[in-house]
């Protein structure tokens, strides 16, 4: 019989409390453990993911299991130097006396995970939470079954429950889990799921991470080199067909230059995946019936609404495939613009003035990620001071998450706190201020009573 959600949390509360988790020493062997399961079982997730989103091998390799092996050697490399307390200037009011910040563990994480890059997005935070010292309940997406079949085998045999444990099932499971008491919730998904988390988290005072999305926005600039442009926008939007939280989600094209944009984009795609995307088997599949049957609407309903498609459109509900999608004539009004795309299609919207531009970003959400093609730098570094954003690229698209020196995350309603490399430390730590003092000096000012005291306290300042 499967353990209830509130034993599992006390099962490790206890462990954590029995400060087995803190030493370096076992933390390093963990995150060594876990390199070693996700290596011997790299054909088994590769597999998982190719059932559930229909990716290639070396798409799920690059984008599933090299970032989290990079992330863990990241932590490997830089714990001993991460964990050690810091010195700090202990100043006047504590003279003479020592002060250091700690790293310390916040305990009991919670670690909820989307269905578009099942692997990565579960086992990315867990390793960020492993090396902060903490014990954690895994909740992958039911969305990706066989992906949740996957990692919840391998963490059982990986990890003793009271140390890493997964939680599978659907809304249910997610429920009974927000019902208890974690110490820290670390939550990637929707917009409108991610604010129920942080109600929930705000009944126990939990403090939380969510990773989010939006509508992320592609800037081209008249300036831009057009067919490298289109080709990394391409790539961009299209990997995992398009269902990425920081997926360029449309394009804001100088007029001048809309035309052949559009048309390099086009043939770009056909170069990636054929003339018939939706029939290539490396052009991944919609992850089920609902997102499936919501993308073709949008298509059917933008083109009612005075959009054009130029390119793509065709859908097959028998394998969940749509075709890369290529709208013109798009107004913030139409249906494509009311709502994240999470999928392969792409509105082109137009503009001519950079202030009318820099005015419509504000005007919007901010957004997950925001990337600009441009050779003015001036230009590119307006649009970095003035819009706000969770991060992005200049003359490329979504390579940000690639570095594990960045800290990935997002602003508004895009999400709250980050990760990736140092970010994912501080993200599963917090920072514990000791001041220490001797016995053999005692500075009497401080004491009562205070007669006379303050003329001469007020010499110093």
């Amino acid at each position: 019989m499967e353990k209830s959600a509130q034993s599992l949390v006390e099962a490790q509360r206890t462990f954590f409390n029995s400060g087995a988790t803190r030493p370096i020493a076992f933390r390093r062997a963990m995150l060594k453990k876990l390199k070693s399961a996700i290596l011997s079982r790299e054909k088994d997730i590769l597999d998982a993911v190719h059932r559930d989103l229909g990716k290639s091998d070396f798409e799920a390799f690059t984008t599933e299991i090299v970032l989290v092996l990079r992330e863990i050697d990241t932590m490997l490399k830089n714990l001993g130097k991460w964990t050690k307390p810091r010195r700090r200037s202990a100043g006047l009011f504590n003279f003479p006396g020592k002060t250091r910040v700690y790293h310390d563990p916040h305990g009991v994480c919670l670690v909820m995970s989307p269905w578009n890059y099942p692997f990565q997005l579960t086992i990315m935070p867990l390793v960020g939470a492993i090396a902060g010292g903490n014990t954690v309940i895994v909740k992958p997406s039911a969305y990706s079954p066989a992906t949740q079949d996957c990692i919840a085998d391998m963490i059982t045999e990986t990890f003793d429950p009271s140390y890493i444990t997964v939680v599978t099932g659907g809304r249910d499971a997610n429920q009974n889990l927000l019902e208890q008491k974690f110490d820290y919730i670390f939550f990637t998904g929707g917009i409108q799921v991610g604010s129920l988390v942080m109600t929930q988290a705000a009944k126990h005072l939990t403090p939380v991470t969510l990773e989010l999305g939006g509508k992320s926005p592609c800037i081209i600039a008249p300036d831009a080199d057009i067919d490298r442009a289109a080709k990394r926008a391409a790539w961009g939007k299209c990997i995992n067909a398009g269902q990425t939280c920081v997926a360029p989600d449309h394009f804001l094209v100088h007029r001048s230059v809309r035309d052949v944009f559009v048309e390099k984009m086009r043939s770009y795609i056909e170069k990636f995946y054929g003339i018939e995307p939706h029939a290539n088997p490396e052009f991944p599949n919609i992850i089920n019936k609902k997102h499936f049957e919501r993308l073709s609407a949008l298509i059917t309903s933008a083109q009612k609404d005075g959009a054009t498609l130029v390119s793509g459109g065709r859908t097959v509900p028998e394998t969940l495939k749509i075709e890369p999608s290529i709208f013109t004539g798009v107004t913030r009004e139409n249906p494509l613009m009311q709502e994240e795309l999470f999928g392969p299609i792409i509105p082109v919207l137009e503009w001519e003035s950079e202030d009318d531009l820099v005015a419509a970003l504000l005007a919007e959400p901010r957004p997950l990620a925001l990337y600009v093609f441009t050779r003015n730098r001036s230009f590119s570094g307006r649009l970095m001071r003035l819009i706000p954003f969770g991060g992005g690229c200049i003359n490329d698209t979504v390579m940000h998450l690639a570095s594990h020196s960045l800290p990935f995350g997002g602003t508004g309603t895009s999400g709250m706190g980050a990760y990736h490399g140092k970010a994912s430390f501080n993200t599963f730590t917090r920072e514990k201020s000791v001041v220490e003092k001797g016995f053999l000096v005692d500075v009497p000012l401080r004491y009562a009573p205070f007669a006379g005291k303050y003329r001469l306290f007020r010499r110093f300042l």
